[in-house]
């Protein structure tokens, strides 16, 4: 039974996807505006779920709850990055929601390109938007191999049909399917969420019960920094990987794609204002991992990922396990066909209109477009067949450490023309190379002695000391201090950019036609 129920509400998705093709269908599809963003046309609602169901993705409900399960409180840090991110990003979008609309910009690399009048720098933030969202795509199959583990399915099979189906549908609909299919998918992960933190705990003696279970095999840990408080050692990761990844969150181009996709700057007020509500969601979501403890849930094989799924396993009755399994799977679509769409959408406008075609017509950008989210969904199903799924979950946080170097020239970019294009270039080469560095100076799990995660060691810069980092911040504080440097050094010696922007294209409450969207 849980298998059919799963089956049937994935094939009831997989529907709307191409159904979506239909749905406030356009006079024509052939272009990027349309395909690639859905008509910028959402309004509150639509974009609610839209970029909710793009931001909390088949890695949190999976992955979260299993970093608790096996590190304890160390695991809830996406609780605050989540909490701070919202009032952090609120001016920075609508100013970005606004200069876009103004200028028909696609892809954030699309005002780099305006702001600084440098393609080379536009360049460089489009092939970082695209390196670091590949990982991203492919830790959504690492939710769904969850599940089919748990049902026993195994073999990459099942994996390869349904991003199959993602990759038919996403070509035919764009982001109208993602947009359609997260309504199903957010209701019904608020419907299993809610019924599992009820349920569960009544089944296990209550939380007080869950609490020391968890309390009682953290005490038993040979590492010092697992435990259900932090420690002396790891607040400082703690605070920093919160704060760094909530400063990233909004720099990866599907999370720029979902919010150029709504109508005006007051949906983007609105959704700023409740999108909050899936962080009380997400704490939820967390304590699975203790629920997990106390049930004596264990990993299929040595796949922690698997726990969530083997809880519901046990704790819920087959019909009900069907519709949790299926919110996990659906979970993983709807970020994964908008994060292939965000990618093409770099792809097409800062390399292939920049660098190959110049003189691409709006209906030849929307085609390659398409063929290239078929490409990224193809690269993303490799990196599991290759690679072992932890070592996928590592690059999803050096991901976060190399979207992190473009906050200079995006994000500070939509404040201030400061920074020389030059200076920026500088920067963004220093930064990655910084935080490659740091990374590779991690030791990772199963032996592996480079690229295991993103806790820089403070002992690595010849402290006497213990304390982890979160290596994207040191990075781009690198960064920031390269491009000042950089800025001052070359300001009235080497040419800068022409600004194509006006301080009057950061306030423009509504749309409005200028000359150039007229253009684009």
């Amino acid at each position: 039974m849980t298998l059919a129920i799963f089956i049937g509400l994935f094939a009831l998705v997989s529907g709307l996807g191409f159904v979506a093709s239909r749905w406030r269908r356009p006079d024509t599809m052939a272009h990027l505006d349309e395909w690639g963003l859905g008509g910028r046309n959402f309004g509150t609602w639509i974009s609610w779920f839209l970029i909710g169901g793009d931001l909390y993705t088949a890695y949190t409900f999976v992955a979260v709850p299993a970093l608790v399960f096996g590190a304890g409180a160390m695991g809830f840090f996406a609780v605050p990055y989540t909490v701070v991110v919202y009032p952090l990003v609120f001016l920075v979008l609508i100013r970005l929601w606004s200069v876009s609309r103004e200028h028909g910009y696609v892809t954030p690399a699309d005002f780099v390109r305006g702001r600084f009048g440098s393609p080379g720098l536009a360049l460089a933030v489009a092939v970082t938007g695209i390196v670091a969202t590949m990982p991203y795509i492919a830790l959504q199959l690492v939710g769904i191999e969850a599940v089919l583990k748990s049902m026993g399915i195994t073999g990459h099979w099942p994996i390869i049909v349904a991003f199959g189906i993602l990759a038919a549908y996403t070509y035919q609909s764009g982001l109208r399917a993602p947009a359609l299919i997260a309504f199903v998918k957010d209701i019904l992960i608020y419907v299993v969420i809610l019924v599992a933190v009820i349920y569960i705990p009544s089944q296990l003696g209550g939380w007080g019960s869950i609490f020391d279970a968890a309390d009682a095999k953290f005490a038993k840990s040979p590492n010092p920094n697992d435990g259900i408080l932090l420690n002396a050692s790891n607040q400082l990761q703690y605070v920093t990987l919160a704060f760094g990844s909530a400063l990233a969150l909004f720099l990866y181009p599907h999370s720029v794609t979902g919010v150029l996709a709504a109508r005006d700057r007051n949906v983007i007020k609105r959704n700023m204002s409740a999108l909050p509500a899936y962080s009380l969601l997400l704490g939820l979501i967390a304590l699975l991992g203790y629920m997990a403890i106390a049930a004596d849930v264990g990993p299929v094989g040595k796949d922690s990922n698997t726990i969530v799924p083997q809880l519901f396993d046990k704790m819920f009755p087959d019909w009900f396990t069907g519709v949790a399994f299926a919110a996990i799977g659906i979970g993983a679509l709807v970020p994964a066909a908008i994060m292939s769409i965000a990618a093409a959408n770099l792809f097409t406008r800062n390399i292939y209109k920049e660098y190959l075609n110049r003189a691409a017509t709006p209906a030849q950008e929307a085609s390659v477009s398409k063929v290239t989210s078929l490409v990224v969904k193809v690269g993303a199903v490799l990196c599991i067949l290759l690679l072992e799924p932890q070592f996928s979950i590592d690059l999803q946080l050096i991901g976060g450490v190399i979207i992190l170097q473009t906050l200079p020239a995006v994000g500070l970019g939509l404040f201030t023309r400061w920074f020389h294009r030059a200076g920026l270039i500088a920067g963004w080469a220093a930064g990655l190379a910084a935080g490659l560095w740091m990374l590779y100076q991690i030791p990772g799990a199963n032996g592996r002695l480079h690229f295991g995660g993103s806790a820089f060691p403070l002992s690595q810069l010849g402290l006497d000391t213990k304390v982890t980092i979160y290596a994207g911040l040191l990075a781009v504080t690198v960064n920031l201090l390269v491009a000042a440097i950089a800025t001052l050094l070359l300001r009235g010696r080497v040419p800068d950019g022409a600004d194509a922007t006006e301080p009057a294209h950061y306030e423009e409450a509504a749309a409005t036609v200028s000359a150039g969207r007229a253009s684009r």
